[in-house]
């Protein structure tokens, strides 16, 4: 195996899931990677492990560059599985390592691996010497689990965060400077948006945090994805930003159809925000899938969305997509629902005051139309999409 290098002294060890296609109900189109860290000083510890099908590849990772008994710590900053998988395994190899976590996650470990793991508690704060490195550690729940922790190398400048800055992006080039930027933060932004999305106010106070420790970065290493070694202040600078739910100045229009009446609605919609300069995407739920919307909706300033009524409901696939919503809980947008019935003129509106329960704003009335829209139906359908576009000009002003 070639050595791949994030330190002095400390080497990636994680492996890459290049078919992985789903993850949390989203496509991940790029596949992923479970990164883990070796460090070899004095003492000798294992950072974050490796979802549980890899786990032989794994340990024969460290073993190529260091005999299993002399590992003294392994550090899981976070219980979920695609970390932790490896945990068990990995210690009863290790007959001397400790596993270092929170005391969230020891609770929570002993539902998974059972209660005799050898583990020990640590919290904010703490450090301990490995020799020419310490490890510092920051608890930062809900970040994105009650046990999650960052592991800091002050020596080195190397912050170990876990699932925070990662992206789901299984590439042979492990580094920020090695891959295109582009599709870099297209990842990293829909990884934002389809999971740490609800958690941005306790992302501002965790970045608030580290700022108040005067933490300096020459190396983020997260869990997923690409480590930032070159500018890594560009993407908590991002997560800054979206945390605190900038938004472009732009609309989308996301619909479900049965028999094109709704399609028609929403493009009209669609051509009266265009009327007032501003982009807009449409986007069916039948064609895109629900990581590919989201993303677009959290980079939206307004969100149109319209669905058929079946059955005295809205269509099935606006209800998964707003219960995804809900649970996400985007800020700093305007919303608004069309669609069309067949018989019963009630159930848009019922829908309507569903999405403003949740505490998403709907200023204009819901607008539908009974069957096909006519010519009259297509301009007002129009009138209101500029009706839109101005909230979202008002709102920018």
């Amino acid at each position: 195996m070639e050595k791949i290098t994030i330190g002095k002294g400390i080497y990636w060890v994680g492996v890459t899931d290049w078919n992985l296609r789903e993850f949390h109900g989203y496509r991940t189109g790029r596949g992923s990677t479970y990164n883990s860290y070796l460090i070899l000083d004095e003492k000798k510890c294992v950072v974050d492990t490796v979802k549980t099908p890899f786990t032989s590849e794994f340990i024969a990772k460290i073993k190529e560059l260091t005999s299993l008994e002399d590992i003294d710590y392994i550090i899981s900053n976070h219980l979920e599985l695609d970390h932790a998988g490896a945990v068990a395994e990995l210690a009863k190899v290790c007959p001397r390592a400790k596993i270092l976590a929170t005391g969230q996650w020891i609770e929570g470990a002993k539902k998974y691996f059972g209660p005799n793991l050898p583990v020990q508690q640590v919290r904010t704060g703490d450090k301990i010497p490995l020799g020419k490195n310490t490890l510092t550690f920051i608890e930062a729940p809900m970040l994105h689990w009650p046990d999650s922790m960052f592991t800091y190398l002050p020596e080195q400048e190397i912050l170990m965060p876990n699932d925070a800055f990662g992206q789901h992006y299984a590439t042979s080039q492990i580094f920020n400077d090695q891959v295109p930027e582009e599709i870099l933060m297209e990842e990293a932004l829909r990884y934002f948006a389809t999971i740490l999305q609800p958690l941005s106010p306790l992302i501002l106070k965790m970045l608030d945090k580290i700022a108040g420790l005067k933490l300096k970065f020459k190396v983020i290493a997260p869990s997923h994805g690409v480590i930032w070694r070159n500018a890594p202040e560009k993407i908590i600078a991002a997560y800054q930003r979206w945390s605190e739910g900038e938004a472009n100045r732009e609309a989308v229009v996301v619909y479900d159809t049965m028999w094109g009446s709704t399609e028609i609605i929403g493009r009209k919609i669609a051509e009266g925000i265009m009327k007032e300069n501003l982009p807009v995407s449409v986007l069916s739920l039948k064609e895109n899938e629900p990581g590919d919307i989201i993303t677009a909706i959290f980079k939206a300033k307004a969100v149109a969305l319209g669905a058929p009524a079946l059955n005295n409901l809205p269509f099935p696939e606006m209800v998964k997509l707003f219960t995804f919503l809900k649970g996400l809980k985007p800020k700093n947008k305007i919303w608004a629902l069309f669609g069309s019935y067949g018989w019963n003129k009630g159930i848009l509106p019922q829908f309507g005051e569903e999405i403003k329960a949740a505490g998403f704003p709907m200023p204009l009335p819901v607008f539908e139309t009974r069957f096909r829209p006519g010519p009259e139906e297509e301009k007002a359908a129009q009138e209101f999409g500029q009706a839109l576009a101005k909230l979202i000009n008002n709102k920018q002003e």
